[in-house]
């Protein structure tokens, strides 16, 4: 009820004198209504009055009360606050570094005894309630603030107001005697600035300390490698004074000693080499002195120098960053001299080589002449001997079918011996005639190699057998497209050139389909052709053991021309000691390709198993005769063995790789199928090869894999083995045609072209 004498808003001193005076009035009228003159209306107003007051009396005192406990507090939390302010102050001088807080409205309001106290004139000028501005205004005023040169105290203040708008910024600020500060400030969340400065001067001095020490280090580094190079190399500074040189450049000019000082101007040494004429002649000297006066972005100057004594110098100058600039000179007068003795010598080679073209014209067509007429003779020669020698062989083979006793018989065998070496070697010069004079003409046709091969098995066998060698011929039922009378020759000379460097072991002749082409191949195992005689081989009258080999050394002459004539290509591979091989590449004739593009009918298409090669490895010797026999029934070749020492016995007998193997993964003595591949197709090639084997374990799937081999368990599926092994001859054809897309598993050519990759 006491509200509603009271308004609101008054403090508690101001309720109690209220009140006080409340009461004073009610007691006043109270005691005036006891007058006997007051009606007794007015004496139950007091009582009501006074009730009043008793009440308000006591709300009053419970205010007091809790105006108590309210002062109180407060007393408690302003000692709470001067604690605190008094704690946050002796933490601000325990601090080593100055610190300073400036509020939202950038007034200082708290700071410590080593803010700063670099500025020690600043100090006695700090106060509560100093701007920001104010404050760098009065720090760009110290005379203890040390600036750099070019840089005023207003621009120092600008950027220094500029970097206060950042939340966070770090910079370092120059003192008197060699002093610095670091500043840091840090924007707080209530808006107010951090400023923290921290004595930096040990840090700075001493990592100068190390960079001069670096650049000492460095400078010395420099001025060792400059004086190891040919050229003369001085060095200025951006006041174009002298800053460094070498010891080639006090060697080409000689100067004063007092002029190579350090801080000589580069005018004081111009003059000099001006004035002992070491410039020559010309405007050099004006040249320099305008390059170096110009402004610091200047081009590099490139001069040539020649002196009195015939000295030529190349004066290079380039502008530095830091507005100074570096000379080199170099020597060129042995360089100039070389190269004029170099033209003289030039012109007087040109003049001797075309003297010299003119009479190597001339004798070479006099030599071509020659040759001409020569090889014409020879031609005409060899051809009308050929004519009597003929008859002489028909004479003979008349003389043969008479009755002749063993002598006559021996001495007739012997006539017709020598005269088929006659007539080897009159038709070997008829040949190379031929060629020389340009009369060689081949005629390509459709030639079938498989008559062509058992003819020069017959021809060779007899003398392949007289030297006590293996003649092989392997059959083929290819078509190429050739000469057939060079064809036959070049066939000829290459085996008969085989058997006679052949001492042991045998000679093997073969043909195997590349894609398109046919490549004839003749093996031996022979004395082998060292690397430095292989191309001399070639040529005419050549043979490597003339006192041991009959022969006049034209058969590989032959066989080079003529093969270039019908672009044939020729290969020749050889090891000493081991053996050589020539290779011979036919392309297919049209008809082959055409045949093997078409699908062949039911009566003609060709087996596709037909002389495949298969090397079976098997240690069961009744399961090796089985397959053997299977093989053998899908016209397959087989050759068998229970180890690899069998296998690598029966390849090196045949002298050719076979096209497939065979191979059981578990064999005797320890040995497996994919490590006897492995060493197969380190010995002979990427071989195909398929593993048999009763083990149905991932793991050996995996390992296979990873061997390239494809895997078949036992019992074999015969019907897919027969499918893979017909793909081998066609993928060998088709290689060269292969369209490059990656092989896709599940196709039975997957692991086949694996290893063509």
């Amino acid at each position: 009820m006491h509200e509603d004498f009271l308004p609101p808003g008054l403090t508690p001193e101001e309720e109690n004198l209220r009140l006080r005076a409340i009461v004073a009035a009610l007691m006043d009228r109270s005691e005036r209504g006891q007058s006997p003159s007051r009606p007794a209306g007015q004496l139950q107003h007091v009582v009501a009055l006074e009730q009043q007051v008793r009440t308000r009396t006591r709300d009053l005192a419970e205010t007091l009360d809790k105006l108590r406990i309210a002062n109180s507090r407060l007393s408690q939390a302003e000692r709470m606050a001067v604690r605190a302010r008094n704690s946050l102050t002796d933490a601000l001088e325990a601090m080593r570094e100055g610190f300073a807080l400036f509020d939202a409205q950038d007034s200082l309001t708290m700071w410590n005894s080593r803010f700063c106290a670099g500025l020690p004139d600043l100090r006695r000028r700090i106060g509560r309630g100093l701007g920001f501005r104010d404050y760098v205004r009065l720090v760009s005023e110290s005379p203890f603030l040390h600036l750099p040169d070019g840089q005023s105290r207003a621009d120092w203040v600008t950027r220094r107001l500029e970097s206060h708008r950042r939340k966070n910024v770090n910079f370092i600020v120059p003192l008197r005697d060699d002093q610095w500060i670091q500043v840091s400030e840090q924007r707080m969340p209530s808006g107010g600035t951090a400023v923290t400065q921290t004595d930096v001067t040990a840090m700075v001095r001493s990592e100068r300390d190390e960079r001069e020490k670096l650049l000492d280090e460095q400078a010395q580094m420099v001025r060792a490698t400059l004086d190891h190079i040919d050229q003369g190399v001085a060095m200025f500074d951006a006041k174009a004074r002298l800053a460094g040189y070498n010891r080639t450049l006090r060697d080409m000019f000689l100067p004063p000693v007092e002029l190579l000082s350090i801080g000589t101007p580069f005018a004081s040494i111009l003059d000099d080499l001006t004035r002992r004429r070491q410039l020559g002649p010309g405007r050099v000297g004006q040249i320099l002195t305008d390059w170096v006066q110009g402004p610091s972005a200047r081009p590099p100057l490139a001069l040539e120098i020649r002196q009195d004594d015939g000295t030529i110098l190349q004066l290079s100058a380039q502008a530095m960053p830091d507005s100074g600039f570096v000379m080199s000179l170099t020597d060129l007068t042995k360089e100039r001299r070389a190269i004029a003795e170099l033209h003289r010598l030039n012109e007087t080679l040109e003049a001797r080589v075309r003297a010299r073209t003119l009479e190597l014209e001339s004798a070479r067509d006099l030599a071509e002449r020659a040759n001409t007429s020569k090889s014409r003779f020879v031609a005409s020669a060899s051809h009308d001997l050929l004519q009597p020698l003929n008859a002489a062989k028909l004479f003979l083979g008349s003389l043969s079918s008479t009755a002749l006793n063993p002598g006559q018989a021996r001495l007739t065998e012997r006539i017709r011996s020598a005269f088929g070496s006659v007539e080897q070697i009159l038709g070997a010069l008829l040949d190379i005639s031929k060629f020389d004079i340009g009369a060689a003409r081949a005629r390509p046709e459709p030639i079938a190699l498989g008559p062509l091969l058992d003819r020069l098995q017959e021809e060779f066998t007899p003398v392949a057998q007289t030297r006590g060698l293996q003649l092989i011929v392997m059959p083929s039922r290819a078509v190429v497209h050739s000469d057939a009378v060079y064809l036959k020759r070049i066939l000829q000379n290459l085996i008969s050139n085989a058997i006679r460097y052949t001492l042991r072991g045998k000679v093997l002749v073969g043909a195997r389909r590349q894609g398109r082409h046919v490549r004839l191949e003749v093996w031996d195992t022979g004395t082998g052709i060292p690397q430095d005689k292989q191309s001399e081989i070639f040529q005419e009258f050549t043979r490597l053991a003339p006192d041991a080999e009959s022969g006049m050394g034209l058969g590989l002459a032959i066989v080079e021309q003529a093969s270039a004539l019908l672009g044939h290509p020729l290969e020749l591979r050889s090891i000493v000691g081991k053996g050589t091989v020539f290779t011979l590449t036919v392309p297919l004739s049209d008809m082959a390709v055409a045949a093997l593009c078409e699908p062949a009918g039911p009566d003609t298409a060709r087996n596709p198993l037909d002389d495949l090669l298969v090397l079976v490895i098997e240690n069961d010797p009744t399961v090796r005769a089985a397959m053997m026999e299977v093989l053998e029934h899908w016209g397959a070749s087989p050759l068998e063995a229970a180890c690899l020492a069998q296998a690598d016995q029966q390849v090196a007998e045949l002298g050719v790789a076979p096209d497939i193997i065979l191979a059981d993964f578990q064999l005797d003595d320890g040995e497996n199928g994919i490590d006897v591949v492995a060493q197969m197709r380190g010995r002979y090639g990427q071989i195909p090869a398929i593993l048999i084997t009763a083990n149905h374990m991932p793991e050996l799937a995996r390992r296979a894999e990873s061997a390239g081999m494809m895997l078949m368990t036992k019992p074999v599926p015969m019907r897919r083995l027969k499918r893979v092994l017909q793909q081998v001859r066609h993928l060998s054809q088709s290689a060269d045609a292969d369209d490059g897309s990656p092989p896709q598993k599940g196709d039975h050519s997957y692991w086949l072209r694996l290893l063509r990759r």
